[in-house]
């Protein structure tokens, strides 16, 4: 006996085309999707008290600092939010969009998010906002934002190619702590590290190529400098440092070269326990010693340029090397907005958005 199909089974309850709705019957409209692209952060300003919300937000969240809170608070609260929120706004004034009164990250991340969305133009039910996991405007705001047009599905986008939990993680836990407070939740699809995908190993051989084209030197050394995490969680489980190494590994092997034109290195320690290591600044400090005149700087971890980038390596980082002797230095700006960095983007999304736009 053969199986009843679809058609003879819709038969069976009657063929009859639906009549016209009754007179104000609900009419429910095409569901949404969201693509929520979250970066890690920025202050709303370079005075004090916009630094000191900011690094207090920051240096709270247990994922960057594991350390007991009984002993941590008094550090944060006596000793690094009454020196650092000084020093860390004059940085910031260095590098501040004084044209949008902003800084450069909140800047670049609007600009992903609004060229997405008109790539995605094809796709007339997906919307697309941005939120920083710190600071303003918040992951909560966008959110809301986004269900406030209609989304029943997000699409979540950390902003971090190499996973860790300093940053993916709690990027994620940032965007499920507002879903616990909503009753009617969306269904959401979280992007994974892109460390290693070939877009993205393109997209920064194709940035680094352009930019060392434009320079009146050539580099002897080229550095890919990540941001760093402390050595014990990498000894806990933390895959960033593996993750770092492979990007390089692929970089070099799309490029074409060879272990000693592009290394590894890591920036930004705080504190004193040690990091990953070799150091980005002690790295450029020994080549200049070793003689080595013309280096130049990418920052992979970063799909944006912001204070780490801009006014560590382009500021600090160079004075380093140069005052150690050397000659000739240059950082290459992160993927940004340009095209081969929302080539990275778009690819991501639109594959997370199948089955769903």
């Amino acid at each position: 006996m053969n199986a009843p199909t679809l058609t003879q089974d819709a038969k069976a309850l009657g063929s009859k085309a639906p009549g016209p709705l009754p007179a104000g019957h609900p009419v429910l409209k095409q569901p949404k999707v969201g693509v929520l692209l979250i970066n890690l952060g920025t202050p709303d300003g370079t005075d004090y008290k916009s630094m000191w919300r900011y690094l207090r937000e920051f240096l709270s969240d247990p994922r960057v600092i594991e350390m007991p809170r009984v002993a941590w608070y008094p550090i944060l609260y006596g000793m690094v939010l009454t020196t650092r929120p000084q020093k860390t706004g004059k940085n910031y004034q260095l590098i501040w969009n004084r044209e949008k009164d902003e800084s450069p990250l909140r800047t670049y991340t609007r600009g992903q998010s609004e060229k997405l969305a008109a790539a995605l133009a094809d796709l007339p039910n997906v919307v697309v906002e941005w939120g920083m996991r710190y600071g303003n405007p918040s992951t909560a705001s966008a959110v809301d934002a986004l269900t406030a047009q209609g989304c029943s599905r997000i699409v979540v986008l950390p902003l971090y190619p190499q996973y860790s939990a300093t940053t993916t993680a709690t990027a994620n836990d940032q965007f499920f702590r507002k879903l616990m407070t909503m009753r009617d939740q969306p269904s959401i699809r979280s992007i994974p590290a892109y460390y290693d995908e070939p877009v993205y190993i393109d997209a920064l051989a194709a940035s680094m190529e352009r930019h060392l084209k434009t320079l009146d030197f050539e580099p002897e050394v080229v550095l890919a400098s990540y941001h760093g995490i402390p050595k014990a969680y990498f000894e806990k489980g933390d895959p960033y440092h593996c993750h770092c190494l492979k990007t390089t590994r692929l970089l070099r092997e799309r490029l074409g070269w060879d272990e000693t034109r592009l290394i590894s290195t890591f920036q930004s320690r705080f504190g004193a326990q040690e990091w990953l290591q070799p150091y980005t600044d002690k790295t450029v400090e020994r080549l200049a010693k070793e003689g080595v005149k013309s280096i130049a700087i990418i920052n992979p971890g970063f799909s944006a340029d912001c204070i780490e980038t801009l006014e560590e390596i382009d500021g600090e980082v160079r004075e380093i090397f140069l005052h150690a002797g050397g000659k000739n230095f240059a950082h290459i700006p992160c993927l940004n907005d340009s095209p081969e960095g929302m080539a990275v983007i778009e690819a991501l999304v639109r594959r997370e958005l199948f089955g769903w736009a």
